[in-house]
């Protein structure tokens, strides 16, 4: 009877949904506690659900589940929720994935670091990509393997077990005490983690983390698929979109937008592809300088994902260390990159930079002729041998449409990968694929990155793709009016509040093709300290957005994006993309994202008025 109140409550759910729970990459911060992610949103969920109560409105006032929807979404969290429900287990014990694999990792990272051993059961086989040698040899993860004919089947044994199984209904899972965590794959829609048993409710936390910045959750249309499945109590069938004909014309349009000729690779979200990155460089590095210290340098403020990713690949890894990379204010990125790589090539490392162009939040783009030079100037080691020459990972999701890496252009002749989240302008807040494309010096390097890519799982998805195909087009034409808007945002407020400090990039910048559509706005402040200033400053920037989501409910939202197709976001990325950098190194201060097609006059007006109360 219970199961039947389910399904007929979740059909009911998906029935009066609201549509942004299918078809928005990022979601509300101003009814989001980061703190209670998932929590707070299923508590109220709980309530709608014994109360029978599944209409839009209510479902519409529940709280923001998650900030971006790769690391979970509302629909994630209701597929958990039911999963959870039918099983009578903690719902937070649930945890979906868009991969296949990266569900694995992540009990694994967390035994690496536990040092705790690791078995790994499975019935028919293990996912496709999963590669044993490469798990133990490049991220370090040991564990024993055995397959198994039943559930009951199970062996005894000291440490964790792991049992991984496909599936083809979510309802249907039976529980063994002796398995610590069930992985079922789903096919074509990811894979769903079980912890089972209190004693693993501690492992939550990191698994969490690593569907944070390491991949994604299952996407919002593959959970809509698992959902309607089990509410027409049949076996899982994935959309067909189109795939090969989608992937083929993603790929060409990277490569036009990029003027790059390698072929690009597309994965789940931009953390997806910089992990994929990260591990592939290691990779390479292992089998062409054994021995030698790896060092990814990345700068201490940069987006958090980056910041947080990178120093977790150096806690795993004894070979592995994160350089901090001063750029932003006060700081010159060129004599930072020049510093650092004197440094590195005098022990003798491999190091790989990591940095953003224009930078975020500051908006800063460095002299690049100066740039170039740094990263090309000849190095010697301690003992006079040549140094290992460094490979430039580029950030530019704020500027995909400028060509660093096509040939005669500024970066051409540095070993050089850019790459980009396709949450923002690539899909105009659709999805949240993204991708990499290198120049032809570093071309060698994308065999092993793919080789990564696909280990973890984390390519494109097919709607991902689809999505992709759909929006790239019309990148450049909407990259070209957002900021037309920006600009004419950013010199009204010179003129209206001209006390505070905006980041934006110069005209002269602009004309070279640095044509973003953020920009931070350092708002004027007073006290008779600098903590009263400070508080002061925080709480004006909240004043702001509270304002302007007030007054334009339909444009302006508090939330973390950019590049989306319509209104204007608004967020501070001390409190949001900058969560897990370190505090001395955290902006306080209003970052705005402008889209080609809002209301400008009326963002306007409102700013006016919002001057006119300070």
């Amino acid at each position: 009877m219970a199961k039947v109140n389910i399904r007929n409550y979740i059909k009911s759910v998906l029935k009066n949904m609201p549509s942004d729970w299918l078809n928005l990459t990022t979601h509300r911060l101003d009814i989001y506690n980061e703190e209670l992610a998932k929590t707070q949103f299923l508590d109220q969920f709980e309530i709608l659900y014994k109360s029978e109560n599944s209409v839009k409105s209510a479902l519409k006032a529940l709280p923001t589940a998650y900030d971006y929807i790769r690391l979970g979404h509302p629909l994630s969290s209701v597929l958990e929720w039911t999963i959870a429900k039918l099983h009578k287990i903690n719902p937070e014990n649930v945890i979906s994935f868009s991969s296949h694999t990266a569900s694995i990792l992540a009990i694994l990272r967390t035994n690496l670091l536990a040092n705790k051993n690791t078995q790994i059961l499975y019935n028919e086989t293990l996912p496709e990509s999963f590669d044993t040698e490469l798990i133990n040899h490049v991220y370090g993860y040991h564990f024993k393997l055995k397959k198994v004919e039943t559930d009951k089947s199970i062996p005894d044994f000291n440490g964790t077990t792991i049992l991984v199984s496909k599936q083809s209904d979510i309802s249907n899972i039976e529980l063994n005490a002796k398995v610590d965590f069930y992985i079922n794959l789903y096919e074509n829609l990811g894979s769903i983690l079980i912890a089972n048993g209190k004693e693993n409710e501690n492992y939550v936390s990191a698994i969490q983390h690593v569907r944070r910045r390491e991949t994604i959750a299952m996407t919002p249309s593959d959970c809509l698929i698992a959902l309607e499945a089990f509410i027409e109590q049949s076996s899982l069938q994935s959309q067909s979109t189109n795939t090969e004909a989608n992937k083929k014309s993603v790929l060409s349009l990277i490569k036009e937008v990029t003027g790059t000729t390698a072929q690009p690779l597309v994965g789940s979200s931009g953390l997806s592809v910089q992990y994929a990155i990260m591990m592939g460089l290691i990779d390479d590095a292992l089998e062409l300088h054994k021995g030698k210290a790896i060092k990814f340098v990345v700068p201490p403020n940069c987006y958090g994902g980056t910041n947080d990713q990178a120093r977790r690949v150096a806690a795993c890894l004894d070979n592995v260390d994160v350089v901090d990379l001063p750029v932003d204010g006060d700081n010159d990125m060129v004599k930072s990159v020049n510093n650092v790589l004197d440094q590195i090539a005098h022990e003798d490392g491999i190091p790989y930079i990591i940095a953003e162009i224009p930078t975020n939040p500051r908006v800063e783009v460095p002299d690049l002729e100066a740039l170039k030079a740094a990263l090309t100037k000849h190095r010697k080691t301690k003992n006079g041998n040549n140094a290992v020459d460094p490979v430039f990972i580029l950030d530019q999701t704020f500027c995909p449409n400028v060509q660093f890496l096509a040939e005669g252009e500024i970066l051409s002749t540095v070993r050089s990968i850019s790459y980009a989240s396709g949450s923002k302008f690539p899909s105009g807040g659709k999805c949240t694929a993204g991708y990499l494309v290198a120049n032809k010096k570093a071309e060698s390097l994308l065999s092993k990155i793919e080789t990564h890519l696909i280990l973890c799982d984390n390519e494109a998805t097919a709607n991902q793709y689809h999505l992709l195909a759909e929006q790239m087009p019309s990148m450049n034409e909407r990259i070209a009016k957002a900021y037309k808007n920006t600009r004419e945002f950013v010199n009204f407020i010179e003129k209206t509040l001209p006390e505070a400090k905006i980041n934006f990039v110069s005209e002269e910048l602009a004309e070279q093709g640095f044509t973003p559509s953020v920009f931070s706005l350092d708002l004027p402040t007073k006290g008779n300290s600098a903590e009263e200033k400070e508080d002061y400053k925080r709480k004006l920037n909240h004043k702001l957005i509270n304002l302007m989501i007030t007054e334009i409910p339909d444009e302006s939202k508090y939330c973390v994006s950019y590049g989306q197709l319509k209104g204007c976001y608004w967020t501070i990325p001390a409190t949001s993309t900058q969560g897990t950098t370190k505090e001395g190194d955290k902006d306080y201060i209003a970052r705005v994202s402008v889209s080609p097609d809002l209301d400008l006059e009326k963002h306007k007006e409102v700013f006016l008025d919002f001057v006119e109360s300070i």
